[in-house]
């Protein structure tokens, strides 16, 4: 019982933990399935839906252009994701195994960046955009997420636990420089790149101040641009909005269980099966 009792109270408070951190998210899903009869500021609230009803993801997307703005963001998170992931380990791989001097300056500049926030180059980066023409285009959403400083370091770190023995093997067949990045500290660094992958999607597709300061066209809107347009599209309909939520969240839970089984410590079996 002595070994038993601390297990226990560890479980409950997981499991306490869990259902403070999935609270919002339930009554999220909650309202969005309340009828319009139903009251949704009842007192005291009602966790679950007395009729569930679907009537307002039906009017969420007949009545806005929800289908546009979850292309867009789509569009835009994968080209950020592709971007991330091939300039960040084509600059990964040199910080990592190549000696040049300066090295190390140009590591410390690269992770400097991580601490000026985003607000403090948002003005020179908009007038940037503006002068190369490319203000009110989907591209404008891509470029500032194409490389980011946070991703560069992830994946030098990951190179650096790549022994340089199957390096040395893969140069001995042949291998230059590109085929060793390739066949080699790609395939090694793989949950890195996952992870990455998953941090820039999230990143992408939740971002709200970029597009908003970059784009006027309704068309070209991304979803959180799309989900801000709900509160005066509906006249403030909380279930509409609370289902455009959902919908919203929806693709991040989706990827996370489908690429959880891959984030895994980082081996070199895979690159030397490469």
């Amino acid at each position: 019982m002595r070994q038993l009792a601390p297990r226990v109270l560890q479980l409950l408070l997981l499991i306490l933990l869990a259902l403070l951190v999935l609270a919002p998210l339930l009554w999220l899903v909650s309202t969005s399935l309340k009828g319009p009869a139903e009251n949704i500021f009842s007192s005291p609230p009602a966790l679950l839906p007395v009729s569930p009803s679907l009537d307002a993801y039906a009017r969420l997307f007949r009545d806005s252009p929800l289908t546009t703005y979850l292309l867009n963001s789509t569009v835009v998170s994968a080209l950020a994701v592709a971007a991330n992931l091939l300039f960040c380990s084509l600059a990964a791989y040199p910080l990592a195994r190549m000696r040049f001097a300066g090295r190390g300056l140009v590591l410390g500049l690269v992770v400097a960046t991580i601490l000026i926030p985003f607000q403090v180059v948002m003005i020179p980066l908009y007038l940037l955009m503006v002068q190369l023409g490319l203000r009110n285009t989907l591209l404008a959403l891509v470029i500032p997420q194409a490389a980011t400083a946070f991703g560069l370091y992830l994946l030098r770190q990951s190179f650096l636990g790549v022994p340089k023995d199957v390096e040395e093997a893969a140069r001995i067949d042949g291998c230059s420089r590109l085929g060793e990045w390739w066949n080699v500290m790609i395939p090694a660094a793989r949950a890195d790149l996952i992870t990455l992958a998953m941090f820039v999607f999230i990143g992408t597709w939740s971002d709200f101040l970029w597009p908003l300061v970059i784009l006027d066209d309704p068309a070209l809107y991304t979803l959180p641009l799309g989900l801000q347009q709900l509160s005066s599209s509906f006249s403030l309909d909380w279930r509409v909005v609370a289902a455009g939520s959902v919908v919203s969240i929806l693709p991040v839970l989706l990827l996370f269980v489908l690429l959880q089984k891959f984030i895994l410590p980082s081996s070199t079996s895979d690159a030397v099966k490469g």
